[in-house]
């Protein structure tokens, strides 16, 4: 946190004085006076990444926002206008709380749905519904308890969305893995729902790979944590979320990939 507060204050600084400089943006755009190409943010960050795709104005004022890869993953990382700071790490809009570091990750880290094999999911909701989102789900996760009564108020209010439950179980949660197997051998949302509520379920009635498999899957798709959806189009949105926010998301989601 020190480490931010005086990075920013550094940046405050410089854009401030650039603004008071005669040669500085002052009232004009930033696009007037700043620029900055892929091949000069791969030379700024060396071998601190492995690529630069793109980058552009960031959200955040006086800096670019340059998408990187490192290893297997995509992610944001911010230049000031300067070009002698880099601010990786979460970036948060105060006023609805809204974190562009993870909402950016999300939109360049995108999944091929087909991937997901989804004859072993679990429906909770309509099969006609025409959008049908993806959940990866540990049946004794508690975040994962919360988002259930979510996800049953949006089927609820929406009969048009569906999810499709797929059985994640987390090694932190010795107990999972033996319950997801039930879960999956008798295809019962019932039983998710019995452990969800802290009450028993039966143990498996036959010995499925499918648990196993969905384990491999996750981790190929650098999905690691509970609970984590995936939409139509396979943005990844990891966590909890009430029903007001799910329909917001899956929304913006549908209607974005309309207009595509």
């Amino acid at each position: 946190m020190r480490f931010l507060f005086i990075l920013f204050s550094v940046l405050c600084f410089y854009s401030v004085a650039n603004a008071m400089s005669s040669d500085g943006c002052g009232a004009g755009a930033c696009a007037d006076c700043h620029s900055i190409t892929k091949d000069e943010a791969s030379q700024l960050l060396g071998n601190m990444v492995d690529k630069v795709n793109s980058v552009e104005f960031s959200e955040v004022p006086g800096m670019w926002v340059a998408e990187v890869e490192k290893g297997q993953q995509k992610l944001p990382v911010y230049i000031d206008f300067s070009k002698q700071y880099l601010l990786s790490g979460n970036v948060i809009r105060l006023n609805d709380k809204t974190n562009l570091t993870s909402q950016r990750s999300s939109m360049m880290n995108k999944i091929d749905v087909k991937r997901i094999p989804l004859g072993d999911a679990l429906l909770l909701g309509e099969t006609s519904a025409k959008t049908k989102v993806i959940v990866f789900t540990d049946p004794e996760c508690p975040y994962c308890k919360k988002l259930h009564a979510e996800l049953k108020e949006v089927v609820m209010r929406d009969s048009n969305i569906a999810f499709l439950i797929k059985l994640f179980p987390l090694k932190m949660h010795p107990n999972a893995y033996g319950i997801s197997k039930s879960i999956v051998c008798s295809n019962s949302l019932e039983f998710l729902e019995s452990s969800f509520a802290g009450k028993p379920v039966p143990p498996a009635s036959c010995d499925t790979p499918v648990v196993d498999q969905t384990i491999a899957i996750a981790g190929d798709l650098g999905i690691h944590s509970t609970p984590t959806l995936v939409m139509p189009d396979g943005l990844i949105a990891p966590g909890y979320k009430t029903a007001e926010a799910l329909l917001t998301l899956i929304g913006d989601n549908v209607a974005k990939a309309g207009a595509e």
